[in-house]
This record gives structure tokens, sequence and C-alpha cells, in this order.
């Protein structure tokens, strides 16, 4: 069993769903990302998504193209986010997913890259733009190195694609609560509960949230619908808000508990 299965499976017991927040390898540099990692456990994250910065995030709404373009500035390469991830290893055990685009692990080879990840510490992938289509021989390459696979579902999309994306996920199923790019949003989509019925009708795996969650109602709004809440552009506005702060780590800690839990 996964750590990310295990971390469900634990959360299930104890009737809790998964607060999974988002960041962004190396922004505004691999040590700050380092210290994030341990600041969002304490602020009670129960796995994390470290995003692997790319030049052409498509997906990717302004906050998080901008940390993007920090963390490429600031001379990110996945080599180094992958020895930053084995070092911060050392000191947690919370599931670590690397979300990314194809492209960055394509070029740096997949079959090296899923080797390194397992031994640096990460416990699955996330490839936002990776089809189903084309899954096979890359979802391969990850489970064979005892990681997980998890997919991306839209209400977009088919019941044979969910059946498709059901059949080669496992860890998770992240639900994309609306269509577009990431971002923060007011009102959380009327599609949501649709579309994790829909993925629970194929799939026993659990099922996570995210895109457009800011606020802690919203928070407890996706908990009462799903097993996990993602937490992406807040938690990286919160960093560039404190960019040049000395307590940055602390100050995103503090926004990341409010968010949890509304204090």
């Amino acid at each position: 069993m996964t750590r990310i299965q295990e971390k469900f499976q634990e959360l299930k017991h104890r009737k809790q769903k998964a607060f999974i927040p988002y960041i962004t390898l190396g922004d505004p540099d691999l040590e700050t990302t380092h210290q994030l990692v341990l600041e969002l456990e304490k602020s009670g994250a129960d796995i994390i998504e470290l995003g692997v910065p790319f030049s052409d995030p498509l997906a990717d709404g302004p906050v998080i193209q901008r940390a993007s373009e920090r963390a490429l500035r600031n001379g990110f390469s996945l080599k180094k986010g992958l020895k930053m991830v084995s070092e911060v290893r050392k000191q947690t055990a919370l599931p670590l997913v690397l979300f990314s685009y194809y492209n960055p692990l394509f070029a740096y080879g997949l079959p090296a890259l899923a080797k390194e990840a397992r031994a640096s510490g990460i416990d699955g992938f996330l490839i936002t733009d990776l089809s189903v289509e084309e899954a096979q021989v890359p979802v391969g390459l990850i489970k064979e190195m005892g990681l997980d696979a998890v997919f991306l579902a839209a209400p977009t999309s088919t019941e044979e694609r969910i059946e498709k994306i059901a059949r080669f996920s496992s860890g998770f199923i992240y639900a994309v609560s609306r269509t577009g790019v990431t971002g923060m949003q007011k009102s959380i989509s009327e599609e949501v509960r649709p579309l994790v019925d829909r993925i629970r009708a194929h799939s026993t795996l659990p099922v996570a949230v995210g895109f457009g969650i800011s606020e802690p109602g919203q928070v407890q709004q996706i908990g009462r619908v799903a097993d996990g809440v993602v937490v992406g552009s807040a938690i990286v506005r919160s960093i560039e808000e404190n960019l040049g702060n000395p307590h940055l780590t602390e100050r995103v800690g503090d926004f990341t508990r409010w968010l949890k839990g509304g204090g």
C-alpha cells in the first residue's frame, strides 16, 4: 500500500477529509519550498502537491503562472527539485505528489524520472495534460516503481473517459470543480456533486476536488461531497503576497490553518 493510499484509509477511519495544498517547487526558491512543506504539515496538510514549473502552463491561471516564472528565473531544475524532496523526506512522512505537465517529464526521461522520484520520496504523479488514450506506457512506468498515478476528471468528461480514468488511476482521482484555468472563485460550481457521483459510479478510489477553492466555507462545502479538497492558487497567492517577508512560511501556515479550519 502506498503512502497516499494509507493516508486516505487513515482519514476514512477517523471520518476526516484530506486537505491537499498545492505549491510550486522552487517558488521563490527550493529552500523556501523545503520549509513550506514542513510548515504545511504543521498547519494540517494531509498530502502535498508539488508543482513542476513549466514555461507554457496552459491550464494555470496567472497566480500559478507567476510562481512558475519565479522558480524558473531562480534556476529551478527537476534534478534540483528531486534533491530537495529527498532532503525534506528525512523530516516528513507526508505523501508528496509531483504535479506536472508532460513536457518537462518527457524531456527528463520518464523511465529515469520515475526511478529517481521513487528514490527521492515522491509518492505519486499527476500529469495534467496526459490523456488516458496515451497513458498506458507512462502509467506502467509510474506504477512499476510502486507510485500512484492520479488523473483529472472534469465536468465535461464523458462516461467513457471517466471509466478509463478510473481504470488507470491509483491513489485518488482529482475532480476538477469547473472547466477553464486554475484560480480563485467565490462560489463552488454546481457541477461538483454530479461529477463526484459520476466518478464514484466507476471507481472506489477516493475523490479529491480542486480548482477555485479559496475560502474555509468552500473547503467545508467540498468536504461534505468529496474525500479530499485541493487548494492551489489561494496558497500560492499567499506565498506571493509574502515575498520578501522573513516570516513567509509562518504567514502561509497561518493562512492554511484558516483555510482548513476557518479559525
